[in-house]
């Protein structure tokens, strides 16, 4: 079936239905967008989604508004099916049913002022289009008649200011202004950020921390501020030991040394997975990855290669707390060699089988420090078998998927590798986060047989319905395909934070899994469809030395409130010589400050391969070629066990993003970047040069190696003739003299140092010294409200040069005096006439040319960038829009 168009009564569409034949079929349809609008030549996609091949009829919500808010009316409705659940059949729609409201005058209204809507855009693109090209009488014109505006009013008055006016200072003022109203927030928001780790040194009152490890699993108590640790694989045996990290006090205790002696506790195990209650305060605990699971090839044999990932939740008429889980591949039961524990219970000689446990700590009331044994075996009551690198999500708001008294599972995707019905395919070592306002998941990254992966899919909970939001992010310009990489989620900043893992070396036709050289970690912004991806950089303020070596089979947890990462051990692989030296090193300077006692590192391993260039990864691992039978931290390997070094440092990381007073910095330096420019032409050269060594200097970031460059370039204007003054170049020694000081390193005013990169302003509290900030704060916060990671390395920036030394290699009246010169010489006049003409010729009012007019519309448009959507003209442009159909009118 190709799309097809119906045309449908006018209403306010909410939500379509889709009809199933009486039985699954390969022609129903599996992957559909929908498109709606009031003509077929102008319509709208408002979903992209998926069908299961079952019979029962599925509803989704359709988009019914724009970006701006504005209901709109459907009038056609066009269906375009995408895929079949059978390869290379027909795609079949059964029957179709629109839902929305189709009662005359409420579609009347909602038409006019949809209609409204779009005629006010209509003149808002006209007249930024009169703006731009200076066409200023119609432009007020139309703003009178219409009365309408382009954009906020503030807005507006920057605008005059700069570019009609060239009032600097009064522009200076406005931006203030601006960002006391808020105005900066939006782009505060979108701002790439960049890391601030700090190494966490704290102990137990005994001097002793979690030892090295990989596989473990970590949640954390937000309201509490406490992080639970537990079990893992050390590189020689799988850990039941239990740990608790208080944020507050800096501090950890141990909980249990080995939970196989404790009642109803779990055993040692690894890539186990741990979820945090926050409305009980209970931790739920289910998987795991045994020894015996890369000891015994028996029990590989009989898993199968490949298996769907289901989602499992527990279900039942009663509320009670969310449990969402996606399984990896999967294993019904193993047989583990005989000298490993059970869980629970203690050690044993014969034989054990183990299915899937499940078990609850409790943390809070009576029974706060007592294990509970909910389930020997979740298979049994209808819920997962045996998994290992799953990934789970507690939604203790909703209290209505799973209640652990009745303990009854709910399958929404079904498992069987033969059924093509799910939309999200299988795989293991992914990540899944939570977001809690929309009730939506989101998956992606891991493994599925050798390939890694890089797709991405939202699962919305309430519908059972699945989206993909991405097939390939790296191709979008996100991190390259990656397993075990760990992600937390911010719901306040709509952004999940990727901290990557293992990827695949792709030189030549080599499988082998690496490690970069270098930490690659990401962020994603989910505000818009289907969101946008960019890399986390380390802060300036960051030494190089003191983050995190690359990993895999680490853990992070997030503190929301205080919008911190903590990030636990894992497996470095095959470090380099110096890798190791310089993680030893940062082991004995982090501990040793603190007197705490601390393990002796391990000495380097033998036959360490050289240094890679920092293009190359440090560690490989070689392929994965039984995915489902080994877990990301044991693997079979080719080296010895001891080049794989697992990892016992706990890092904090904050990410900070410019403050308001950093984006008015910013702006100041486009507004005097002009003015300077303007004064080189109508201004003797001593003041202009004044100017910029005084005022310019001040605004610039002398450490942004492109700001500062733009700063040096702005010397050659001086050099350029002065169309107002019709003054001649400067005599070639100077204007060498001049080339020479551009091309050196920065310079400026001793007065005009930027402040320490500390603290941080109140909104509406300004400083002489026009810094700025980068802060993990948001607009409108106060100290109060955050625990800022302390900085040592905050002081005063440094800068080559100053403006003594700049005036010892020119002297302004020197370019001053030969300007005079050559222009009289030229002329024939003496000294004191031309001077004369000069200061007539400032005292008339200044025309703005047609190339100051655009030089000062860019700088407005450079602005404007910093400004909300909402608050400023329309983006695009009418001319795009001739141009749009210029191209299909060549095409047709």
């Amino acid at each position: 079936m190709d799309s097809f168009t119906s045309r449908v009564t006018q209403y306010s569409q909410s939500k379509i239905t889709f009809g199933k034949f009486n039985k699954p079929h390969p022609c129903n349809a599996k992957e559909f967008k929908i498109y709606v609008g009031l003509t077929e030549e102008s319509m709208t996609q408002v979903i992209q989604s998926g069908l299961k091949n079952t019979t029962e009829s599925e509803t989704f919500d359709v988009r019914h508004a724009n970006k701006d808010g504005v209901v709109f009316p459907t009038r056609y409705v066009k269906i375009e099916p995408l895929s079949a659940h059978g390869q290379s059949f027909h795609v079949s729609i059964w029957h179709v049913a629109l839902k929305g409201i189709s009662e005359p005058s409420y579609v009347e209204q909602i038409t006019a002022t949809y209609e409204e809507h779009r005629e006010i855009t209509v003149l808002r693109h006209t007249l930024k289009y009169l703006r731009q090209r200076r066409l200023l009488t119609p432009f007020q014109t139309i703003i009178e008649r219409a009365d309408i505006q382009i954009e906020n009013p503030l807005v507006t008055r920057l605008h005059e200011s700069i570019v009609l006016q060239g009032d600097w200072e009064r522009a200076e003022n406005l931006l203030h202004s601006i960002s006391d109203a808020g105005l900066f927030t939006e782009y505060l928001y979108s701002c790439q950020p960049q890391a601030m780790w700090k190494r966490v040194t704290g102990s137990d009152s005994d001097g002793d921390v979690p030892s090295p490890r990989g596989g473990h699993a970590m949640c954390m108590d937000a309201e509490n501020q406490l992080i639970y640790l537990f079990g893992g694989w050390d590189g020689r045996k799988s850990l039941d030991d239990f740990w608790v990290y208080s944020v507050r006090e800096d501090k950890w205790k141990i909980l249990s040394r080995s939970t196989r002696h404790e009642p109803n506790a779990p055993g040692p195990r690894s890539c186990h997975k741990m979820v945090f209650d926050g409305k009980t305060g209970n931790i739920y605990l289910l998987g795991r990855l045994d020894d015996a699971d890369v000891r015994n090839p028996i029990a590989r044999s009989n898993i199968p290669a490949t298996a769907p990932p289901p989602f499992v939740v527990q279900s039942s008429t009663a509320p009670g707390p969310p449990f969402i889980m996606q399984s990896s591949p999967l294993r019904q039961q193993f047989t583990p060699a005989s000298n490993n524990t059970g869980a629970p219970g203690g050690p044993s000689s014969a034989p054990r089988t183990y299915c899937s446990e499940f078990y609850r700590y409790q943390t809070r009331g009576i029974d706060a420090g007592k294990w509970v044994f909910l389930s020997f075996d979740t298979a049994a009551s209808g819920g997962p078998p045996l998994v290992f690198d799953h990934q789970m999500a507690m939604d203790s708001e909703a209290q209505i998927l799973y209640n652990v008294r009745l303990s009854k599972w709910k399958l929404l995707q079904p498992s069987d590798a033969n059924t093509t019905s799910s939309v999200i395919p299988s795989r293991f070592g992914h990540s899944m986060v939570l977001e809690p306002k929309a009730k939506q998941l989101y998956i992606f990254g891991g493994q599925k047989d050798e390939k890694y992966l890089s797709d991405m899919y939202v699962y919305d909970i309430s519908s059972n319905t699945s989206t993909e939001l991405f097939s390939n992010f790296t191709n979008c310009g996100g991190p390259d395909p990656c397993f075990t990489q760990r992600a937390v989620i911010d719901p306040l900043m709509k952004e999940i934070y990727v901290f990557c893992g293992l990827t695949r070396n792709l030189a030549g036709s080599s499988k082998n899994t690496v490690l970069r050289s270098s930490p690659c970690n990401w962020v994603f912004r989910y505000d818009s469809k289907p969101g946008k991806w960019y890399q986390i950089h380390r802060h300036p303020d960051s030494p190089p030395d003191e983050v995190p070596v690359p990993r895999f089979a680490h853990q992070a947890v997030y503190h929301a409130p205080t919008r911190t990462v903590f990030l636990h051990g894992g497996n470095a692989g095959s470090l380099s010589a110096l890798d190791r030296e310089r993680s030893t090193s940062a082991n004995r300077n982090s501990y040793g400050n603190t007197g705490s006692a601390r393990p002796t590192p391990s000495p380097p391993d033998e036959g360490t391969q050289p240094q890679p260039q920092p293009s190359q990864p440090i560690a490989t691992v070689p392929a994965i070629t039984a995915p489902v039978a080994q877990a990301p931290d044991q693997r079979q390997i080719t080296e010895t066990p001891q080049t794989e070094k697992r990892l016992d440092d706990f890092w904090m990381m904050k990410l900070r993003r410019p403050d308001e007073e950093e984006v008015i910095r910013q702006a100041k330096f486009h507004i005097r970047r002009q003015q300077f420019r303007e004064m080189c032409e109508e201004d003797p050269p001593v003041k202009a040069l004044q100017f910029l060594q005084n005022e310019v200097s001040k605004v610039v970031d002398h450490k942004n190696a492109e700001e500062a460059e733009t700063f040096r370039s702005l010397l050659t204007h001086l050099l350029a003739p002065s169309s107002s003054h019709s003054v001649l170049p400067l005599p070639t020694p100077i204007r060498r003299r001049l080339s020479d000081v551009s091309s050196e390193g920065s310079w400026h005013s001793p007065s005009s140092s930027p402040p320490p990169r500390s603290g941080r302003k109140s909104r509406g509290e300004h400083s002489d010294d026009e810094g700025g900030t980068w802060t993990s704060q948001l607009p409108g916060e106060s100290d109060d409200d955050m625990e800022d990671v302390e900085d040592d390395n905050d002081s005063e920036l440094s800068y080559s040069g100053t403006a003594e030394t700049l005036r010892g290699i020119i002297d302004p009246l020197e370019i001053a005096a030969a300007k005079k010169a050559a222009a009289g010489e030229r002329r024939g006049e003496d000294a004191s006439e031309f001077e004369q003409k000069q200061q007539r010729a400032m005292l008339k009012p200044v025309s703005i040319t047609s190339e100051r007019y655009k030089q000062r519309m860019d700088v407005f448009n450079s602005l404007i960038r910093f400004v909300a959507e909402g608050q400023k003209e329309p983006v695009g442009d009418l001319l795009d829009l001739v141009n749009q159909d210029a191209i299909e009118w060549v095409d047709s």
